[in-house]
């Protein structure tokens, strides 16, 4: 690799110092590389981290530096560039930011060197629609959650796949989740943790009024409708689809997000020999 981007959170990274110290090293290597909070003009930021039209066209990385959240945003924006990402953790607990501080260094010796694999994340898409009519559309490489908006009032979600009727949930919500978000809010609400090199998409109840309610784990290739049932004691209820933590559309009383694979991916950029399974575990803490 010969040319580099570095998205950064700036609240981690105050004054952009090791933002600025990983560009000098790799300057003094002969490789190019472009901060973008250098080039950014602040009366036009209407975004999180990422402006991808900044991005030139033969940028061969974009280094996120943050942690998880900073990178789950960068590779919404940037789906579309079709550009390869790495991490580096500037947080805490980090799945997809691979590379820690104690081994930045390193870590870009083996970039430079293209000592690397890509790992392709599959991302999801969902539309949103109201009296049949598509009034929000948007992109997820983690999970799209329906919850409830205001009242805390159980909630009623019917579930379609490939428009024949599965099953309904009494619920506070609903996720849905692609691998690589297995381990986020999928995990805490009961759900299986999965491969993120698989192909499938996993459909999580949040609290649900029932003691039979599971996981439903299904095909990437199929279609997701999540239906907002009637409510209990008013005629109209009201939520809130959220895409990966970010970006959330309003729904209410028989509106349906449909979920499909996006015909978008995420390559992240894996450095070590650790297996998923490995990486688990020592995130996990097992210290047998």
């Amino acid at each position: 690799m010969n040319k580099f981007y570095i998205i950064t959170n700036y609240q981690k990274d105050e004054g952009l110092r090791l933002t600025k110290s990983i560009r000098d090293y790799l300057a003094a290597n002969g490789r190019e590389c472009i901060i973008q909070e250098e080039s950014l003009k602040p009366q036009s930021k209407d975004y999180m981290f990422t402006d991808a039209g900044l991005i030139p066209s033969d940028v061969d990385c974009v280094m996120v530096l943050g942690g998880d959240g900073t990178l789950i945003q960068a590779a919404r924006d940037i789906a579309t560039k079709n550009i390869p990402l790495v991490g580096i953790n500037l947080g805490t607990l980090g799945y997809l930011a691979e590379i820690e501080q104690n081994n930045i260094y390193p870590a870009l010796d083996k970039l430079m060197a293209d000592e690397y694999v890509l790992e392709k994340r599959l991302m999801l898409k969902g539309e949103m629609f109201q009296d049949g009519k598509s009034l929000f559309k948007n992109r997820a490489l983690n999970d799209i959650v329906i919850n409830r908006d205001g009242r805390l009032r159980i909630l009623d979600y019917d579930i379609y796949v490939n428009d024949e009727y599965l099953v309904s949930y009494s619920a506070d919500g609903m996720i849905i989740s692609t691998p690589t978000g297995s381990t986020g809010y999928n995990l805490s609400a009961g759900g299986p943790i999965i491969d993120p090199k698989a192909d499938i998409l996993v459909v999580t109840p949040i609290c649900a009024h029932t003691l039979n309610a599971k996981s439903i784990v299904l095909p990437a290739s199929d279609k997701v409708v999540i239906k907002i049932g009637p409510g209990r004691k008013i005629d109209v209820e009201k939520v809130v689809a959220t895409f990966d933590g970010d970006t959330s559309v309003k729904m209410e009383t028989s509106d349906y997000i449909e979920i499909t694979k996006s015909t978008k991916i995420t390559q992240i950029i894996k450095l070590s020999n650790v297996s998923f399974l490995e990486a688990l575990r020592n995130k996990m803490g097992d210290s047998k």
